[in-house]
């Protein structure tokens, strides 16, 4: 048995298709893909249409609760702000049945013929949980409440990079990212499970070249780059190099203003880019 899955997308439909076109040479015998399919790229609506057409698995991640929740009163209020253009962006390249498919998503998968594998987004407790190498097992127990004692290996998306994780007998393997890889490599990056007839899951992390200056064009020509505001100049630079830019501005944004600072948003980014 062998399966092909897919997360972080994030509106980059050339790096899905190049995902998809190398994942057909490779004819798994199934196909999952384990959210954030939207918000960040250019091509939020496309990436979603996309993968609806190919009437695989599909769970949610963080970044479809941001769309689906948004205009809601659910929505965080600081939605509304310059910092969330990128997501108003996404938003309104969806119609109103796309926002609800999308909220009608499971939070997770499995298969009952293979008891011991176990798909989610980030982990089984939220979309929003961050995993590591080096995570404590004291953060961890709490991320996997009322766990199928048969559970023995946990496939998740969300922290853009690969990486296996030994936990309490199991193994936690992120994808790495699709449309929106950190690790320095602009390649489209997904996983292969083999599961041979002992019932072990044999994992291989794969990437692929895809044209990234066809992604960064459509930043322009959609109009992104005019709507997106400063964080979607960064979703730009993310897409082109690689590498992490959000969080570290996030964070320099938070550090200058817990320092007194008054700068915009825009200020700031300029501030960050000369750091």
């Amino acid at each position: 048995m062998r399966l092909a899955l897919l997360a972080d997308i994030h509106g980059n439909l050339p790096a899905l298709e190049a995902a998809l076109a190398e994942i057909e040479t490779l004819q798994p015998d199934r196909l999952i893909v384990a959210g954030d399919i939207v918000d960040g790229g250019p091509d939020s609506a496309a990436c979603w249409r996309r993968v609806k057409a190919l009437g695989c698995a599909v769970i949610r991640g963080n970044h479809e609760r941001y769309v689906f929740d948004y205009g809601t009163p659910r929505a965080d209020p600081a939605w509304s702000s310059p910092q969330f253009a990128p997501l108003r962006f996404a938003r309104a390249e969806l119609s109103d049945e796309e926002v609800a498919e999308l909220a009608a998503l499971p939070p997770h998968w499995s298969e009952p013929a293979w008891p011991e594998l176990l798909v989610v987004h980030a982990s089984l407790r939220g979309d929003n949980d961050s995993i590591f190498p080096y995570t404590p097992d004291a953060l961890l127990d709490p991320m996997f409440p009322g766990l199928d004692p048969a559970v023995r290996l946990i496939v998740r998306g969300h922290n853009h990079a690969c990486s296996t994780r030994e936990w309490a007998g199991r193994r936690i393997v992120t994808t790495g990212s699709v449309g929106l890889p950190q690790d320095g490599n602009p390649a489209a990056q997904f996983l292969l499970l083999e599961r041979g007839a002992d019932g072990e899951w044999a994992v291989r992390h794969r990437a692929v070249r895809y044209d990234v200056g066809a992604t960064l064009r459509r930043f322009r020509e959609s109009g992104y780059l005019d709507k997106a505001g400063p964080l979607g100049r960064l979703f730009y630079r993310e897409m082109e190099t690689g590498t992490h830019q959000i969080v570290p501005f996030l964070r320099f944004y938070g550090a200058s203003r817990a320092r007194g600072a008054q700068w915009t948003l825009e200020e700031t980014l300029r501030r960050f880019f000369d750091a």
